[in-house]
């Protein structure tokens, strides 16, 4: 779906209205009072014009008190309608863009690692906040605002129509000059306002990038170098507002400019009526018309900064649905829940590969039983994270099947397979939340004496309770305020409080010194006890007990058994062993 920002997609439309259902009389009231104002607009120029000639001009002064009052009752009441218009039309604009931020959120938050691997992140915030605030202006200063000024152009002209229609003639010669140069101003404005949001996306993204990574600038000193890059990118953002703020200067002149020649026609004409025919143009019509010119000018001069604002909620809007539409959704069509997971594992001939061309697993067969541990082992981009990632189903397999105590893992329910299998990373990570928040996700079932329970069990319940509120100490930002080996401490406690009946340690130990390690494998016992364990390491003395320690290579399995066994056929884990352990000594000495 091509961003377009066509306001006639009736398509688009329709999408957005769905979810102004919901909010219908909210809807329906704003419409009558953008009526009641297109109604009332004409009446306060009338007003003045009787004022004038029967009370002013004539000395009635008990006239002028009455014609007084009565306008005064009127525009408290327009003030009235106009704040309700005002409140109505922003409410519905919110409302709207909240229930549909949460539905971007939700689908977001379902979506396959392969979209986030493809999709920049700060892409899809500029999606959820800045194109969604777009969507609300449709209500609050666009579709509703732009029926309202149309109906008030509509009643004003028949009015001036009504009134004289030979002054009206005259007054509005200008008109089509007005209609030319805000269809130039359209086209012209509707350029740069799409620039400025691919340009805001660009901003977004390069700083949500750099500011997770400012680490990385610092430790190879690119501040500078980043810097220019910066500067370039907010020098296009800068760019882009210029160019839109240039034509909102060149527009608004211009049509001052012809809101001046038709008042000027008014001054010329209307005076030679006065003294041709003063029975019929009156002083008074000549103070309705600059009037009615000043509300008619106005309107149509909004028609077009407001036919904008429209046209880039509908550009908002295309983006937005674009994300709601896509389809890379792992399909939840199992059904499959069972009381007790027991946690046999089959892989039978399964192949996988992040694009179709080239496969990073093949032919991949083993079998872990209930309780059994079983290691993966091999080179970076062997395909030991690829296997893990394939047991969740965050990637589907091409061929060959992946079993779980003999059901297909595609025919589990999909939060019942992932409840399942507690997955610890090597980089953690950590919500700026507290650290009860942190292990919990937030779920009410997962009680505080379970959490101390769990912590105690893994050895992290000592630190926790010296920092200071203890389980309720806030973490910050990707948990920047705890040492690795605590952060780590944490994620053991989330896995175990969640009672998974796999457990999956994505390289658990890699990032942490060998201190650390020792307290970290007394947790990693503990976890593992009684569970089925799938465990990646690269330091091999950490898998030695494992029940099977498989090999991989470029995607294939190349060895298979235990340590002892592996050691013995003097292949592939022989040579990793050797290698690892002899640089190991070599660091020592």
């Amino acid at each position: 779906m091509a961003v377009t920002g066509d306001v006639y997609n009736t398509g688009l439309l329709k999408r957005i209205f769905k979810y102004v259902k919901p909010y219908r009389a909210i809807f329906i009231w704003s419409v009558i009072l953008t009526i009641l104002l297109a109604a009332i607009s004409p009446v306060r120029p009338l007003l003045i014009k009787y004022t004038l000639d029967k009370c002013i001009l004539p000395g009635n002064y008990e006239g002028l008190v009455t014609m007084s009052i009565l306008m005064i009752a009127m525009l408290i009441l327009q003030t009235l309608i106009q704040y309700n218009h005002t409140l109505l039309t922003n409410t519905l604009g919110q409302s709207v863009i909240r229930d549909l931020r949460i539905n971007v959120f939700n689908h977001i938050t379902k979506l396959r690692l392969k979209f986030f691997d493809k999709t920049p992140i700060g892409q899809l915030i500029t999606r959820t906040v800045s194109d969604l605030e777009t969507i609300a202006d449709i209500f609050s200063e666009g579709l509703i605002s732009m029926i309202g000024d149309t109906l008030q152009v509509i009643v004003i002209v028949g009015v001036m129509l009504y009134t004289d229609w030979e002054l009206s003639l005259v007054v509005l010669v200008p008109i089509p000059l007005l209609i030319i140069a805000t269809r130039i101003f359209q086209k012209a404005i509707k350029v740069a306002f799409q620039e400025v949001r691919t340009e805001v996306s660009n901003l977004n993204t390069f700083l949500q990038e750099h500011i997770t990574g400012v680490s990385i600038i610092q430790y190879f000193a690119r501040e500078k170098q980043e810097y220019k890059k910066f500067y370039a990118i907010n020098k296009r953002y800068r760019d882009a507002n210029i160019r839109s703020n240039w034509y909102y200067s060149i527009f608004f002149p211009v049509v001052e400019l012809i809101s001046a020649m038709s008042l000027g026609l008014l001054v010329w004409y209307g005076s030679r009526s006065i003294l041709a025919k003063p029975d019929v143009v009156t002083p008074g019509t000549i103070a309705e018309f600059i009037l009615y010119i000043n509300m008619l000018f106005r309107p149509i001069r909004e028609l077009a900064d407001k036919f904008n604002t429209l046209q880039m909620g509908m550009v908002g809007a295309e983006r937005v649905f674009k994300v709601l539409d896509t389809d890379e959704v792992t399909p939840n069509k199992g059904v499959a829940t069972p009381k007790k997971l027991e946690g046999n594992i089959q892989f039978n001939d399964v192949w996988f590969a992040y694009n179709d061309e080239q496969y990073v697993l093949k032919n991949l067969t083993f079998n872990v039983k209930a309780g059994e541990t079983v290691a993966l082992v091999g080179a970076t981009g062997a395909g030991k994270s690829s296997t893990i990632n394939i047991l969740n189903r965050f990637y589907e397999i091409k061929k060959g099947e992946i079993t779980v105590d003999g059901i297909q893992i595609a025919d589990f329910d999909l939060d019942y397979l992932r409840r399942s299998i507690a997955t610890v990373l090597q980089d953690v990570f950590l919500f700026s939340d507290t650290i009860l928040n942190n292990i919990t996700l937030n779920n009410p079932q997962i009680s505080l004496e379970k959490v101390v329970e769990a912590a105690k069990k893994v050895g992290a319940h000592d630190f926790i309770e010296r920092l200071p509120g203890g389980y309720q100490y806030n973490v910050m930002e990707r948990g920047a305020t705890l040492s690795a080996g605590q952060a780590q401490l944490i994620s053991f406690i989330r896995a175990l409080v969640h009672d998974p009946a796999i457990l999956v340690l994505d390289e658990a130990t890699s990032s942490v010194d060998t201190e650390t390690e020792l307290l970290i494998q007394k947790a990693i016992d503990n976890l593992m006890d009684g569970r089925t364990s799938i465990v990646i390491a690269h330091r091999l003395s950490t898998i030695q007990k494992a029940d099977q320690i498989i090999v991989l290579d470029k995607g294939e399995i190349k060895e298979k058994g235990t340590h002892q066994e592996l050691l013995k056929l003097d292949g592939y884990y022989k040579r990793l062993y050797d290698l690892q352990f002899s640089s190991e000594g070599i660091a020592k000495a």
